[in-house]
């Protein structure tokens, strides 16, 4: 084999050999991104601000096309806030006062991938975790467990914080608990926007924001 051969085949090897490698560390430095969500899932979330504490006990369900939060004020009432993917969204209580307004809006319930396209920060520690950290649209930062790959805490643009206290993957909320009461619809419950400004997993008209919780994803 003459000398030209022999180098030829030797880049050849070469360049065979390494391809997968080169691939591979490419791959590697690529930033992170965000875990899709489950398609259903049940969290309980400790929120702050400015001192003002909510629990919030989270429903998200994206197959049946709906998301409920049921958000306990400190010492306080309990508020039920029941969504669903055809932009319909009930807020009512349960006690004697039979309170309950509603939304109508032109978008329904977050997507699973609707963390797609946010901007990688890097990775900080948060709530005794080791945290991927992304921003999306400067509205909400977004910190992943780099682990597990499970949410850890969430601070939107106002300034409220969302510490993610249980994230159980496929947990499921039986359908009687999705009804929202009779009243709202004997009353014809008055529609208010405003009343949005409790959602967690809402989106928002042409990407607005309805409330410090909703986006438009």
């Amino acid at each position: 084999m003459s000398s030209m051969a022999k180098a030829m085949t030797s880049v050849t090897i070469f360049i065979l050999l390494t391809a997968p490698l080169s691939s591979s560390s490419f791959r590697d430095e690529q930033d992170p991104v965000p875990t899709p969500w489950p398609h259903q899932f049940h969290s309980i979330l400790a929120m702050n601000y400015t001192g003002i504490l909510e629990i919030i006990d989270l429903w998200y369900d994206w197959p049946n096309g709906r998301n409920f939060n049921i958000i306990q004020h400190q010492l306080g009432t309990i508020l039920y806030d029941l969504e669903w993917n055809n932009g319909t969204s009930f807020f009512y209580s349960l006690d004697s006062s039979k309170e309950c307004s509603s939304a109508q809006l032109e978008v329904g319930i977050l997507r699973p991938n609707w963390l797609d396209g946010a901007e990688y920060l890097g990775q900080r520690h948060v709530d005794g975790f080791l945290c991927n950290v992304w921003n999306k649209v400067d509205f909400l930062l977004y910190y992943e467990d780099v682990v597990t790959k499970r949410p850890v805490h969430w601070v939107f643009y106002t300034g409220r914080e969302a510490h993610v206290m249980t994230f159980e993957v496929g947990a499921v909320l039986e359908d009687a608990k999705w009804q929202a009461p009779v009243y709202c619809f004997d009353k014809k419950a008055e529609t208010d926007n405003q009343g949005a400004e409790f959602s967690i997993t809402s989106a928002s008209v042409d990407g607005l924001l309805r409330g410090p919780f909703r986006i438009g994803m």
